[in-house]
């Protein structure tokens, strides 16, 4: 019964993530690739909107890497492939891993019913609001005819920027991360000392 459940479940995603490609190719007459940005960013805000409301922290980091595919998926579309492979690197492989290694060291698999997101609904949804307006007015005073092709990064000027002028940030981030998990490891050690 429950394999059918999540055939079920996966059959829904699918028809939610295909309903705007094809809506974009059959209705407005866009290209292919205007399809494939309609359908990752659906996936996107879907995978975006589960991390937020499933109670599982453990589904929670797992939807949040799809949302990052999905963002990765986007950059390609959109003809930065270079930014694509960062956020693969970067985001799904270190932040990530590390969220979820923090997340199985420190708290429980399931969160209590009584979160802080219950007590920040309000200034939530105001928040929410304005971001939507904000964007709104944005997508309207764009002029989208403007830019005909994809502007490409040169790979090599960004290696150069990146490991010869801004070395030292960028090593800087590095030994954030490698403290950020020896900080989870400790705090995970210690309550566990403590309960003892």
């Amino acid at each position: 019964m429950r394999a059918w459940l999540y055939l079920l479940a996966a059959a829904i995603a699918g028809a939610i993530v295909t309903t705007p490609a094809l809506l974009v190719l059959i209705l407005l007459g866009g290209s292919f690739n205007d399809a494939l940005v309609a359908s990752l960013g659906t996936l996107m805000l879907a995978a975006g909107i589960a991390v937020v409301t499933m109670r599982d922290i453990i589904r929670c980091g797992l939807a949040m890497i799809v949302c990052f595919l999905a963002l990765a998926g986007l950059y390609v579309s959109l003809g930065a492939a270079l930014v694509a492979a960062a956020q693969v690197i970067v985001y799904i492989g270190a932040i990530s891993v590390l969220i979820l290694f923090a997340i199985m060291l420190t708290q429980d698999k399931v969160g209590s019913n009584r979160l802080t997101f219950q007590t920040q609904a309000a200034p939530a949804a105001v928040a929410a609001i304005i971001v939507a307006v904000l964007v709104s007015i944005a997508v309207a005073g764009t002029n989208w005819g403007a830019v005909s092709e994809h502007v490409r990064i040169a790979t090599n000027d960004l290696a150069h920027l990146l490991f010869q002028q801004y070395v030292l940030a960028f090593e800087a981030v590095s030994v954030l991360l490698l403290a950020a998990v020896i900080g989870g490891v400790f705090l995970a050690k210690r309550e566990k000392d403590q309960s003892a």
